[in-house]
């Protein structure tokens, strides 16, 4: 009788529980764990990417599928964990929240906070890991992004939608480039993300510092690995800053991303690598680093009208050491990119900053994304600057034998050159640029002293903006230099030559 009554109350329990819902969880055992890398045992349904639950709420990200066991990085502090800990899928990647509310905000790769300023209000994430936009949903490059930098807007020139490596030995200006650029958005359309990879926190936070001096955090997002976070964190962190870009560009508006720098990012995916046990190639980074780059950059596009418009401009720097631009990484990049602008310590050194190489510095998208009237003074630019480069080598032995013209030609190069010279957040409007470029090209200042280019460049500003606010007015609106205009500025250039005296 008592057997029939349990065999009745387990029928009775299977009827209640009829239709409960069971949920299976791939699960599985820590059997090593260390510098930041764990190996599991079990997790046959884990997926690449996938992101893995270990006890404490810690996180893993699933990098190695092997036979019988699973390598994951884990994301933060792992010194909780230990051998036999049970770990879970989550079914899930790697997400960080996205759009308007991390304007202004410093956070991590995952997209936590890092600034003080509370908790982000925001209503929706995208993966970090995503496939770049299709070749037929991309439009070609037509709009320019203003640096505000002379030497860039004139002759290497960089569109919206483009990649424009930045690239140069330890401090020669790498990252004064790109903050200046973020400086000149200011008032703009273009929302830019920094991400800092690898820096000193000290670093980073002077970096917010100058950005928020300048009035440029409030079109600005910061996402900051610093040299202390784990490698699994700077491997994320460029993705992370494009999944945020990425949003913007598909609701059909420009932003610009710096990866500063992806040679710090390589030596992190180095490291988790060859912690992972991954076969070692060249220089010991794995057989798939250039993959790392492609998939990142090539996410750097321009839509066509169809799919909103919106465009992601990539600038990533790639610190080289003594100047070898033909190392492993650098060529990666450099083959991935559409163009670089290359500095060189030795010009730095003798004051000619930004140090722009300009026989090694191109962009590939050129005069596409420049302006008209930028167009009509940066041709004769490059050819002048080609020519006094040349003929520089050979002068160098004395100038007593060269005729007239090739001193001419030598005289207006080292004009060029100066003019070129811009101090750090000091960046310059299309016209002003406009106007100064034509003056040199022109000849109007061949016969101003080397030494004194500079006081007269900041005179001229000023001349122009006081009597002729109008031709400024003119090149601003028309994105060109009229006939009209034209006629105007050599005659406001010739009136201000009045004005000049060096006794």
């Amino acid at each position: 009788m008592a057997g029939a009554q349990d065999i009745a109350s387990v029928i009775k329990q299977q009827i209640e529980q009829f239709g409960t819902r069971v949920t299976a969880v791939d699960v599985g055992t820590v059997v090593e764990v260390g510098d930041g890398i764990a190996r599991i045992h079990g997790l046959s349904g884990a997926k690449y990417n996938e992101l893995l639950e270990f006890p404490n709420g810690i996180i893993g990200l699933a990098l190695n599928l092997e036979e019988d066991s699973v390598g994951a990085i884990m994301l933060g502090e792992y010194s909780a964990i230990k051998e036999g800990d049970e770990v879970k899928c989550t079914g899930r990647i790697v997400e960080v929240p996205v759009g308007e509310a991390l304007i202004g905000r410093v956070v991590n790769p995952l997209g936590q906070p890092v600034d003080g300023k509370g908790p982000i209000n925001y209503s929706k994430t995208l993966p970090v890991e995503r496939v770049a936009p299709n070749v037929v949903t991309r439009m070609s490059v037509n709009t320019p992004v203003q640096t505000g930098i002379k030497a860039i807007d004139s002759i290497t020139p960089i569109g919206r939608g483009q990649r424009e490596l930045i690239i140069g030995d330890r401090s020669t200006g790498k990252t004064a480039i790109a903050l200046d650029t973020i400086v000149n958005q200011k008032g703009g359309d273009l929302i830019c993300i920094y991400v800092a990879i690898g820096q000193k926190s000290s670093k980073v936070a002077q970096t917010v510092a100058t950005l928020e001096k300048h009035g440029a955090m409030a079109h600005t997002i910061v996402v900051a690995a610093n040299a202390s976070d784990p490698a699994s964190l700077q491997y994320l962190a460029p993705y992370a800053g494009c999944a945020m870009g990425e949003e913007f560009m598909e609701r059909g508006r420009d932003a610009l991303v710096v990866y500063d720098d992806l040679s710090k990012h390589a030596w992190a995916y180095r490291q988790i690598s060859l912690l992972l046990r991954r076969p070692a190639g060249r220089e010991a980074y794995p057989g798939d680093v250039f993959y790392l780059h492609s998939r990142l950059l090539e996410r750097a596009a321009k839509y066509d009208k169809e799919h909103g418009a919106g465009s992601l401009t990539a600038l990533p720097i790639i610190e080289t050491q003594a100047a070898d631009i033909s190392a492993y990484i650098p060529t990666n990049v450099i083959s991935i990119t559409d163009g670089q602008i290359y500095l060189e310590a030795d010009l730095f050194n003798t004051g000619i900053r930004p140090a722009m190489n300009i026989g090694l510095s191109v962009s590939r998208v050129g005069g596409a994304a420049q302006t008209k009237a930028m167009k009509k003074v940066a041709g004769r630019l490059r050819i002048d600057l080609a020519q006094y480069r040349e003929m520089s080598t050979f002068a160098q032995f004395g100038t007593a034998d060269l005729d007239k013209a090739t001193r001419a030609q030598l005289e207006r190069g080292q004009r060029i050159t100066e003019i070129l010279k811009q101090p750090q957040y000091v960046p310059m409007s299309l016209e002003k640029q406009v106007m100064i470029l034509y003056a040199a090209i022109n000849g109007y200042l061949d016969d101003v002293p080397v030494s004194k280019i500079s006081s007269v460049e900041e005179s001229f500003h000023r001349y122009m903006e006081t009597n002729r606010p109008e031709i400024g007015k003119a090149i601003s609106s028309e994105k060109d230099i009229s006939a009209n205009t034209g006629e105007a500025l050599k005659k406001a250039i010739a009136e201000f030559k009045q004005t000049l005296s060096f006794n």
